[in-house]
């Protein structure tokens, strides 16, 4: 065959998989429909555990270089209930980063590049390939512009592979086209609106939750701050009709002083709309095909997890392989084991996202939050969680929770009355950065 592996996308998921399996000594050919530099639909976070695995791979510098480090952030569900603290520490890595996808993508193609892997851009898949027992064996397309008005095959490439892997997004023609089987599918929910301000004050990171909304605020690449919201799908319609001011109604909700900070910015780009948020999971493999990414888990994006998740499967999918292609090895049954090894490790993220995506915050979590504002450990603890570098499950246990809401009374009662009113007033639950 022409490669050990093809991979179909070559965005976060894609192009770290061919990198991965290049670097291993693989045959990889990675193809595109774009052309990079090129943007796509994107929350910009990069948790923690994503930023790690950057930095093992050796990616960061080339995205720390232009953009700028978040290693604390400001949490407000409204007061007492708001945090202010720093992101765990991960594999020596304690911040997230917000690049834009022109910059990450670009990034992780020249990775792959390097690696060994050819990287084909501006290409569009049309088909798969199979062989007489209906495995998958390559796919045929052409360079995008190619074979107009010279007949049906002008300017085509059939290229094949023991394995090709489906990285190309939510809506993946691969998993379409081998007919994935869909499970944990949940209905949308939410929508997602945001751009990009200039002279917006913004010295942490921000993330203001309110009944019916989330509004995350980080910095991102050329001096910008990206401002995103978050709201019931149900309002989109509505939304729409005017962006402009329905954005601007939504900051002002957040309380504080957000909306005026933005009021006070220059809008750099149009506003990006995103009604398109399914949830669920496919199968991950089948007979010469595998999912990753999005193609394979897709989450609302509430949570920000989209892109820590892709460099995570990324490295499972690309282990399985090297296993499965091996000596000895069983590439079905090495991809079986990828199917399971993600799924463990998504469905307490999909838990998380789920919850936040009711763009509710109960009476419960609220006490929560008030009782960790003045403990910066448990703080961080907490930002670990959001960041997906602690599991939800396990935090919100009732006895861990019940035990927070102890401890966070035990500290208030042993500073007495007037040290517990000075503790409520705007700022207080605010550590230095």
């Amino acid at each position: 065959m022409d490669h050990d592996v093809i991979v179909v996308g070559t965005r976060a998921a894609g192009a770290a998989t061919a990198m991965l399996l290049a670097r291993a000594g693989l045959r990889v050919l990675a193809v595109d429909r774009a052309r990079f530099p090129s943007d796509t639909l994107s929350t910009h976070q990069v948790q923690v555990p994503g930023i790690a695995r950057l930095r093992r791979w050796g990616v960061l510098d080339r995205i720390a270089a232009v953009t700028p480090a978040v290693p604390t952030v400001r949490v407000d569900a409204g007061r007492p209930a708001v945090l202010h603290g720093r992101y765990p520490t991960v594999d020596g890595v304690d911040a997230l980063y917000g690049p834009r996808r022109t910059v990450l993508d670009a990034a992780l193609a020249d990775a792959a590049r390097e690696a060994g892997a050819e990287v084909r851009e501006g290409f569009a898949v049309e088909e798969l390939t199979r062989d007489a027992e209906g495995r998958v064996t390559g796919i045929g397309g052409r360079e995008r512009g190619e074979g107009r008005g010279r007949g049906p095959s002008a300017g085509r490439t059939t290229e094949t592979a023991p394995l090709v892997i489906g990285a190309d997004g939510k809506r993946s023609t691969i998993a379409e086209a081998v007919g994935a089987r869909a499970y944990h599918v949940r209905p949308p929910v939410t929508f997602a609106c945001y751009t990009y301000w200039s002279g917006v004050d913004l010295p942490v990171g921000e993330i203001h939750v309110r009944p019916g909304l989330t509004v995350p605020a980080f910095p991102t690449n050329d001096g910008l701050v990206m401002v995103a919201l978050f709201a019931p799908l149900a309002d989109f319609d509505r939304f729409r009709a005017d962006p402009g001011a329905s954005y601007q109604a939504v900051l002002d909700r957040c309380g504080g002083d957000l909306g005026e900070r933005v009021r006070a910015g220059v809008r750099a780009e149009p506003f990006r709309l995103a009604p398109d948020v399914p949830n669920g999971f496919r199968a991950a493999h089948g007979p010469g095909w595998a999912l990753v990414g999005d193609a394979g888990v897709v989450m609302d994006p509430v949570a920000g997890q989209g892109i820590s998740n892709a460099f995570r499967d990324a490295e499972l999918l690309a282990a399985a392989i090297v296993r499965g292609l091996g000596p000895g090895g069983r590439l079905d049954d090495a991809l079986a084991g990828y199917q399971r090894d993600r799924d463990a490790a998504a469905l307490p993220i999909y838990s998380m996202t789920r919850s936040l995506a009711t763009l509710r915050v109960s009476a419960a979590q609220r006490l929560l939050l008030a009782a960790i504002a003045d403990d910066p450990a448990e703080t961080t603890r907490f930002l670990a969680v959001l960041a997906g570098a602690e599991r939800y499950d396990d935090y919100l246990r009732a006895g861990n929770v019940l035990g927070r809401l102890g401890a966070g009374a035990k500290r208030r009662l042993c500073r007495g009355p007037a040290r517990v009113a000075a503790a409520d007033q705007p700022g207080a639950a605010q550590m230095s950065g």
